[in-house]
This record gives structure tokens, C-alpha cells and sequence, in this order.
């Protein structure tokens, strides 16, 4: 794929701050990059924000939002709080995507979390359209659903989408963790027209810690060019980030993984 739509999404380069990956996008000629909160936080919003802009980067989004299911009204709504900041840093950082993971089920059934994560994205359009940024719900693998997201697959965060019906909500696709299903290609061009993320990677297999084994493009079994045309068949065609927990790419060198990140990124994908 071309690498002029590939962005750097920041827990790749783990180790590294906002000014070293940015620092690091401008030597390997990366012009996008997608940030963390916590690592702005680091930072300094403003401070990051201004970095950015500086090295002449785009952020491709901000991740993350979500965690929207509690036991008690007073914690949902603190959580909700949270989803506004998270808004308006991701207005002040120039990016117009904040990435939701909707949580686990916490202190509550599991269709009541699913309730909540629906109710909560619903109550943030407003201020989401306010300050011109857009809630892109990213369905995680259902080995995540006990401890990260009660939303599952693309299908049900497209269903959430058509419910809201609003041009703020929509989805950001992890090659990680969708492509095992069976619906995936239904799904993705079911999509169309609120695909606002899409992430790339690989899944090694056999599989010693869910959350770290994911690999650089090529290294598994993910069909990561299959999946990339129907992401573009149905309309999205704007930046494209490298996702990567591993702490194997982790200990490397971090220039030596961006050089072959771009690699692989025009033979894989």
C-alpha cells in the first residue's frame, strides 16, 4: 500500500514519547501518527499538540475513549466526564477520531453493559458534533469481552451505528480483531459510509497472551491487502495505522521497526 496513508499509531514505538515518535515519524517519512492519551498526558496537551504541528505530522486519532459500563449512576457519569476530555483533546490535538473501547461489563450484566455503552455514546453526540470530532466505536476480540469491550464484532457495533443514526458515530476497524469472523466482508461493506479508523497489524499464533501477541504485518495469518480493499471498497481511503502490542517490537530498536514497518506496510497490506 502506499505510504503516504500510513500513520504510526504512538503503542507501536511504546517506550517513546510524543516528541521522540514524532521526532522518529519525521526521520522515517511517516506523515501520520495516532496518539495515546496517556502519552499526551506525559506530554502535555497543549505541549503535544504544538509538537505535532511543528514537524508538519497529521493525527490520524486519539485513542482512547469508551469504558462506558458501571454499577452506580455517579461512576457512569464520571465516565462520561471522561469521554467529554477526551473529546476535547482530541479537538486540540487536530484530529477529528476518538477511538472508543466500550468497556467491560462492571458490577452489571452483560446486556446491561451493552445498554450502557448505546446510552453513552449517545449522550456524548452532542458535544462530539459540537467541537467537529467523531466517536469511532472499535468492536475488540471477544477474548477481550470480561475485561476490555462488551462490543464484540463489527456487526454489533454497526447495529449501535445505525441506531444512533447520527454522522458523529461510526466505526474504527483492528485487523486484530476482526478478521477471525465469518461475517467479516458482510460487515465491513455494511460499513460504508462511517468507517472513520482503520488499524493494521497481525496475529501470531499460537497465542501466549492475547493483548501482546500481536505482529507486524506479514508475520501471521491475518490477510491483511484482502481485508485493506474491502475497507477501501467501501469508501475509506484515509490514513492507516500500524498497531502493535508486542514487547519483542517493543525491545528493538524502534527506528530499525519503523523502517521495517514501512515496509511491510507497501508488501502487506
Amino acid at each position: 500500500m502506499d505510504t503516504r496513508f500510513l500513520s504510526l499509531n504512538q503503542i507501536t514505538t511504546n517506550g517513546w514519547t510524543v516528541q521522540q515518535a514524532v521526532d522518529g515519524c519525521a526521520r522515517a517519512g511517516i506523515q501520520w501518527i495516532g496518539l495515546w492519551r496517556h502519552k499526551v498526558a506525559e506530554t502535555g496537551l497543549q505541549a503535544s499538540a504544538r509538537i505535532v504541528q511543528d514537524a508538519g505530522l497529521r493525527v490520524s486519532g486519539l485513542c482512547r475513549g469508551g469504558m462506558f459500563a458501571a454499577g452506580t449512576k455517579l461512576e457512569r457519569a464520571a465516565r462520561i466526564d471522561d469521554n467529554r476530555r477526551a473529546i476535547e483533546e482530541a479537538a486540540e490535538l487536530g484530529t477529528d477520531v476518538l477511538v472508543l473501547v466500550c468497556g467491560p461489563a462492571e458490577d452489571c450484566t452483560l446486556d446491561d453493559a451493552r445498554s450502557m455503552v448505546e446510552e453513552g455514546i449517545e449522550q456524548l453526540v452532542p458535544y462530539a458534533l459540537e467541537r467537529g470530532v467523531k466517536l469511532g466505536i472499535e468492536p475488540l476480540h471477544p477474548v477481550f469481552a470480561a475485561d476490555r469491550s462488551v462490543i464484540s464484532t463489527l456487526g454489533q457495533a454497526n447495529d449501535i451505528v445505525l441506531r444512533l443514526g447520527s454522522s458523529q458515530v461510526g466505526v474504527v476497524i483492528d485487523i486484530y480483531h476482526v478478521w477471525w469472523d465469518p461475517k467479516l466482508y458482510e460487515e465491513i461493506a455494511r460499513s460504508a459510509g462511517h468507517i472513520f479508523g482503520f488499524h493494521v497489524n497481525d496475529w501470531l499464533a499460537p497465542v501466549e497472551n492475547a493483548m501482546m501477541s500481536r505482529g507486524m504485518m506479514g508475520d501471521g495469518c491475518v490477510e491483511n491487502a484482502r481485508i485493506r480493499r474491502a475497507v477501501e471498497a467501501a469508501g475509506y481511503h484515509g490514513p492507516v495505522e500500524v498497531e502493535i502490542f508486542n514487547q519483542k517490537i517493543w525491545d528493538t530498536a524502534y527506528d530499525e521497526i519503523l523502517v521495517q514497518m514501512k515496509q511491510r506496510f507497501e508488501t502487506e497490506v
